[in-house]
This record gives structure tokens, sequence and C-alpha cells, in this order.
């Protein structure tokens, strides 16, 4: 996740709700979040296009309801709800539009990895990549937050709502589906 250590929200959130300071407070919220929320949206469904896509929505949804926000969660745990809202819709819509079960295989995942010209992992990567995309979204999502981002639990349960302890039970059973996976192949 960016770095927060200069990044300080009340002085944000102020500068947002100021007229004449709201556009480029945000300018730089953008810059500041971009890459972070990108890599959060990218792990989940693989395509940089669609990665992109939804990380614009993410920040026009922020931008027009940026007058509601008044600072009682993090701006970051804000923006990756609406990041992962987001997210969680657009695999929803393609779920409908490939006739797949809610609950079904995200197999239009899998295959979008070795499809992608922006995935430059190697083999074992790509292998990592599609273990991953087995897991059933909430735990695909966690994963991802917690190994990657090294988000902490407290964090990850303001945006998921969900408890610190179904997160790490969330995870560890993230990580063992993930070995089996590899065992499974060799």
């Amino acid at each position: 996740m960016a770095s927060e250590e200069h990044f300080n929200d009340e002085v944000f959130v102020a500068r947002l709700h100021d007229v004449a300071t709201c556009r480029d407070a945000f300018t730089e919220i953008i810059n500041h979040f971009s890459r972070p929320l990108y890599w959060q949206i990218r792990r989940m469904v693989i395509d940089h296009d669609t990665a992109n896509d939804l990380l614009q929505n993410t920040f026009m949804k922020a931008w027009s309801n940026i007058d509601n926000f008044r600072g009682d969660a993090r701006l970051s745990t804000w923006l990756y709800k609406i990041a992962v809202n987001e997210t969680l819709t657009y695999i929803a819509r393609e779920k409908a539009r490939n006739q797949v079960s809610i609950d079904g295989d995200d197999a239009f995942l899998v295959n979008d990895i070795e499809s992608d010209p922006y995935f430059d992992g190697d083999e074992l990567q790509v292998k990592f990549q599609k273990a991953i995309n087995t897991l059933p979204e909430k735990q695909r999502m966690v994963f991802n937050m917690r190994y990657f981002d090294e988000m902490k639990y407290e964090q990850m349960s303001e945006i998921l709502g969900t408890s610190v302890g179904a997160l790490k039970a969330s995870y560890h059973h993230a990580l063992k589906k993930i070995e089996q996976f590899f065992s499974d192949d060799n």
C-alpha cells in the first residue's frame, strides 16, 4: 500500500471540502493512491486495461461522492472500499455475461493471465497467479491485500466489513488452497 507517513488525512479532508483547494487535493490523492489501488484491482481482474478502467471508475465515484466523505474512516480505506466494490461489481457482471453462477468458477480470470500482453511473469509466477485465481472472490481479495499489500487485518476489516478473525481464517484457507494447487500439479 502507498506510504502514508507523509499523508495527513485531516489536512486532505479539509482541502477536499474547500472549493479553492478541492481539485488540487484530489489530484494529489490520485497521484498518491493510483498505484496501490491499480494493483489491488489488477490482482482481482488480471487484465491491465480492465484494471485501468476500474481504477478510473473508482476515482470518478470518489470525486462524485467527495462531499459525503466526512473523514470517519481513513481516506485510503474509503478509496479501497470503492475500488473493491467496483471490482466485485465488474466480476459479477462478467460472470453473468459468461453465464457463470455467482459462486462458480472464475476460469475467465485464469484464462486472462496467459492472454494478457502486460503480464510478464515467468512460469512459476503464472502458476502462482493461476492458483490465486482459483480462490473464491473473498479469499482471493483477502489473500491479495495481505500477501501483496501487507495490509493489516484491521484495515481489511474496515474495507470489507468482515471481522478480523474471519479475515485471518480466510487468509489461512487461501494459503492452504494455494499449497494444495501446487501439490496437485506435481
